[in-house]
């Protein structure tokens, strides 16, 4: 089965960028639609884009447009969710997880996640 292993994630000033990283394994993951989510705490996991299997289409919610960004590399099954202009409020778990729909969103249901990996921003 699918497997997603994410990576990147660390303390970082602010106002900068990071770059991170999900590696997939296991059955063809450009079958699937990859969404890139975050969890603050005390709050609901929040999805910032998705990423079509194929990388030709990226769809980021109106509330994450401009500092989110999500590509991939299907040949080294790989996914690269970024984030720019880190500020304070970014800090949480990111995740990154797949899905088989025809629609790629976040709001639509993933059945594979990745462990998360912790961005936290300096204040």
């Amino acid at each position: 089965q699918l497997q997603l292993v994410e990576s990147g994630g660390g303390l970082v000033q602010p106002g900068g960028s990071l770059r991170l990283s999900c590696k997939a394994s296991g059955f063809s993951s450009d079958y699937y639609n990859i969404g890139w989510f975050r969890q603050a705490p005390g709050k609901e996991r929040e999805g910032v884009s998705c990423i079509t299997g194929s990388g030709v289409a990226t769809i980021y919610p109106d509330s994450a447009k401009g500092r989110f960004t999500i590509s991939r590399d299907n040949a080294k099954k790989m996914i690269y969710p970024e984030i720019h202009g880190l500020k304070a409020g970014d800090t949480a778990v990111y995740y990154c997880a797949a899905a088989l729909q025809r629609k790629c969103h976040p709001s639509t249901e993933f059945s594979k996640w990745s462990q998360g990996t912790q961005i936290s921003v300096a204040s």
